[in-house]
């Protein structure tokens, strides 16, 4: 079987990655959780997954009819270390729902056109009209993180960014629009491992990029650009919730409950929503890199 960039996933793996990074990942079964600072050694069990997930999806429901109804605006923001379940976790919010009212903003390299506008403008269209729900799969968050690593921004632009991106933030808050921020975080090993999978899945190789390779030589530029976002773009009316998602599972069910706990809508039941695990979501405190 080909695959994607030569193998260069398993190549890493076999000779560039940490000595205790191969040992974990060759050690542990598929539900094991290799990081040992994460809270739990295993992921949350299927039957208790699935039973909290459907109770949180008739929320969503709810939520849904009251955007629509209402005319509420609502922006989520999911960002992460590569592999850390973005997508799998817009997913899980948007499998009930209609696209029509709950619609994801991935949005591509910039244009030649729009490498020149002010940095944020390209954003502002795609930010949700009244009832709706966009659910920003990467965002204006870039520039913070993988622009910085990579180098595709200078340090004058991304310390310019840092000084706008608060009032940026306030003005959409003052708008009206409900924003939320989410981080998700994986550890080291569960991200190769994760990358191992999709380079040996011929229906999950498309979700390999560039980025992600060469990203795997860059945790610790990653890591200083994460702490540095996570500390300047974390404010009283836009905070930062991080959720520690080595186990999907239960960063799916938090991530779904930090959205609902900020929403006061018609029927809102709180046995349904049950209540996040401090353990696993949480302001930046939580973050380890």
């Amino acid at each position: 079987m080909n695959l994607p960039f030569d193998g260069a996933i398993s190549a890493y793996f076999e000779t560039e990655a940490p000595e205790e990074i191969r040992t974990a990942i060759e050690e542990g079964s598929k539900k094991d959780i290799l990081d040992p600072g994460y809270p739990y050694d295993a992921w949350m069990g299927k039957d208790d997954y699935e039973d909290q997930m459907d109770a949180l999806q008739r929320e969503l429901v709810k939520v849904q009819h009251w955007v629509k109804e209402s005319g509420q605006r609502i922006a989520v923001v999911f960002e992460g270390r590569d592999a850390a379940g973005k997508g799998g976790t817009i997913k899980r919010f948007r499998e009930n729902l209609n696209p029509r009212v709950a619609r994801t903003v991935a949005l591509s390299k910039p244009t030649k056109t729009e490498a020149t506008q002010w940095y944020f403008q390209r954003y502002i269209d795609h930010l949700p009209a009244g009832g709706e729900m966009a659910l920003f799969d990467r965002s204006w968050y870039n520039r913070g993180v993988v622009e910085k690593v990579f180098g595709f921004c200078t340090d004058h632009q991304r310390a310019h960014f840092f000084r706008q991106v608060p009032e940026f933030e306030r003005m959409i808050v003052d708008e009206g629009i409900h924003l939320v921020k989410l981080w998700l975080n994986v550890g080291r090993a569960e991200q190769l491992r994760r990358f191992l999978s999709r380079e040996s899945d011929p229906l999950k190789q498309w979700k390999l990029s560039w980025i992600d390779v060469e990203g795997l030589k860059r945790w610790e530029p990653y890591t200083e650009a994460i702490a540095e976002t996570l500390t300047l773009a974390h404010t009283p009316h836009a905070p930062w919730t991080v959720i520690r998602s080595d186990d999907k599972r239960r960063a799916r069910l938090n991530a779904i409950r930090a959205v609902l706990a900020g929403l006061d809508y018609p029927g809102r039941d709180g046995a349904n929503i049950g209540e996040i695990d401090p353990n696993v979501c949480g302001g930046p405190e939580i973050w380890h890199a």
